[in-house]
């Protein structure tokens, strides 16, 4: 029996043709091509009807986002913004000491961070929403891989240098993403790695804090949760019972300002407040019973002043350019993905949108300017900018309220934390690392997809078992062949027809579906090109033996392989080649090749690699269901010429 044939009398049928006679040129198809890729919001459109006058005027707006919301800013909104701003102010000081402690800085970098920076932002951020400032894993993480070169005790002045230039680097690569509309890489970092890397990196600068809580003078440069825990447990000499109870004292009192915002939401300040608390009682405290007697390290004398400039003490130098390339890319990629996350949780909830493109230059600049004036690495940590929501922000001049709050702060009142306790910040920074681990959401990854799951907990226990490198490079690299197997092996469904219906769906998934005698009608619900060509052509003809098993038992014959080509969003050279392969092996089988619904780039590959030549232009049809009709008026016609 020969390959049926459509009739001609089909020709005379009224249908909708798939467009195969208008293919772009191979510049419009780049174009398109490189605009989905980089443009994919395609953030000019608004300037193509306006005049110049008018178009520069809208681009300096996207630019500069102050631009936009300022000449709409009213006194409501600054009554909303002052509030938000003093509050987040609040926080940002002990936070902002304590963080710099944990990089080994001098605390008085910490407020540095919280004047600049915060600043840049309210210019060029696009979330109205997100407060900045510096955030533990970073500073944990640029401690470990600097500390590596330089010693924080020993070379004091380089190692601060370093972490400056860290943040240029950082700011300049982030710069760079943003201009180029690079944020899909960002995206290699998906959620289970990052809930995962912060739940670890949670556990190992808490671990940290035994240091401040149990008194210790002393301590490991170790991160791993073994050798900290080996170190702890064998110096208990040195333990002091003093810092002990001061510490549980300072971590129940922060837990009580948390229960009391869960029982009264009005009371949002409560929690924003308490850690300045805590730092203010802890002082005040120390310096009554003079607590360096009895165990209770203190901070010590801070500088009174405006950030010191640093742009000449960027360090360059071949000898530490590696790791500062290093650190800068890992903890810039680190940054952007926690900041750009938060920025858009809290904009979802007030139906709001923010550009990661716009974030990202806006990151950026706030760390490059920062870097010129004693600041290092900044982003929008996620308990500073939980706060200023609650607290009714409602533009980015939240962020220039702290800092002015924090201007005013280091001119005039930084002495007066020189008393501040180390356990009172090592206190702040268990319970602000508390509420980074994730039980629930690593819960929910378990219950939801395994394979997400076992991504978090390379994260996690990579992180506090190893090193937070290893941690993160272990997830991203399963997260990366994970998408690499989705590539590489396809997903193909036979689809069945819906009963009364001109739909077809996957018959796996609705089981009642009817499947159509003589035809094998195949959904392709990925790109083909080389990665996945093999296994593609080895699927489709493990279906077609399948299929003609079943309908050998029926006392049928297979005559038509309808592919539903609606999710194929590309084709390379391999693929053309595959189905050209499949068309020469169903061919000597008499089995007919059809196509359904080719995309226009398919379709175009289709067209000049002369694959629709091949096949017929006629056995290309819109839908699936036209397919179907046309292969059953062509058996019919066949059946009826020759009975």
């Amino acid at each position: 029996m020969e390959m049926l044939e459509l009739p001609q009398q089909q020709h005379h049928h009224h249908r909708k043709k798939v467009n195969l006679t208008n293919p772009r040129s191979s510049f419009a198809s780049f174009r398109s091509d490189l605009k989905e890729t980089f443009l994919p919001d395609d953030p000019f459109r608004q300037l193509k009807h306006q005049s110049g006058c008018a178009a520069a005027c809208s681009l300096a707006k996207y630019l500069v986002p102050m631009l936009e919301w300022a000449p709409r800013y009213t006194l409501a909104k600054f009554r909303s913004d002052l509030l938000a701003g003093i509050t987040i102010a609040t926080l940002a000081i002990p936070q902002g000491i304590s963080y710099a402690r944990l990089a080994n800085l001098p605390p008085v970098v910490g407020l540095y961070v919280s004047f600049v920076p915060p600043l840049i932002y309210g210019i060029f951020g696009s979330s109205m929403n997100l407060a900045v400032g510096n955030v533990a894993t970073v500073s944990l993480l640029l401690a470990s891989m600097i500390g590596s070169q330089v010693s924080a005790t020993e070379s004091p002045d380089l190692y601060m240098n370093l972490f400056f230039t860290a943040a240029f680097f950082t700011g300049v690569f982030e710069v760079a993403l943003g201009i180029f509309r690079l944020g899909i890489l960002v995206d290699f970092l998906s959620r289970s790695t990052i809930t995962g890397f912060m739940g670890g990196t949670a556990i190992i600068v808490i671990m940290q804090q035994l240091k401040g809580v149990l008194g210790l003078k002393h301590f490991t440069t170790k991160t791993d949760v073994v050798s900290v825990l080996h170190f702890v447990f064998s110096h208990t000499s040195e333990w002091r019972w003093e810092s002990v109870l001061v510490g549980v004292c300072f971590i129940g009192l922060l837990f009580l300002s948390k229960y009391v915002k869960a029982k009264v939401p009005r009371l949002f300040w409560v929690p924003a407040i308490a850690p300045l608390l805590v730092v203010v009682l802890g002082g005040v405290f120390a310096y009554l019973v003079h607590g360096e007697e009895h165990g209770i390290h203190i901070v010590g004398p801070l500088k009174k002043g405006l950030n010191p400039i640093s742009i000449t003490h960027l360090k360059f130098h071949s000898k530490y350019f590696s790791v500062l390339l290093k650190a800068g890319l890992v903890t810039g990629f680190l940054a952007l993905s926690e900041g750009i996350a938060v920025g858009r949780s809290l904009a979802m909830l007030k139906n709001e949108q923010i550009d990661g493109n716009k974030e990202m230059i806006a990151f950026g600049m706030m760390n490059i300017v920062g870097s010129w004036f004693s600041c290092y690495l900044t982003t929008g940590p996620f308990s500073k900018s939980a706060v200023n929501f609650d607290a009714g922000c409602k533009t980015a001049m939240s962020n220039v309220i702290m800092s002015i709050c924090m201007m005013l702060v280091l001119l005039f009142l930084a002495p007066l934390f020189k008393y501040t306790p180390l356990v009172s910040l090592s206190a702040i920074i268990t319970v602000a690392m508390i509420g980074l681990i994730e039980y629930e959401k690593a819960h929910h990854l378990f219950k939801v997809d395994k394979f997400d799951f076992v991504i978090c907990m390379a994260a996690f226990f990579g992180v506090i078992f190893f090193s937070m490198i290893i941690g993160l490079m272990v997830s991203v690299g399963l997260s990366v062949i994970r998408a690499l197997l989705y590539v590489a092996r396809p997903n193909t469904c036979k689809l069945g027809n819906i009963a009364g219906t001109d739909m077809y769906r996957d018959i796996e998934q609705y089981p009642d579906c009817v499947g159509i005698p003589n035809m094998l009608i195949l959904k392709m619900s990925s790109p083909l090109y080389y990665a996945n060509a093999s296994y593609s052509r080895e699927r489709i003809l493990r279906w077609i033996e399948t299929e003609e098993s079943i309908a050998n038992k029926n006392g049928e014959e297979l005559h038509y392989l309808i592919l539903d080509m609606g999710g194929v969003t590309t084709i390379d050279n391999t693929g053309i080649g595959m189905l050209q392969e499949v068309y020469r092996n169903l061919e000597r089988r008499q089995i007919r090749v059809v196509l359904a619904n080719p995309r226009l780039q398919v379709a175009e590959k289709l067209v000049l690699a002369k694959y629709i030549e091949l096949i017929g232009e006629e056995w290309v049809f819109l839908s699936v269901n036209e397919a179907v009709s046309a292969c059953h008026f062509s058996l019919q016609e066949s059946r009826t010429i020759d009975p």
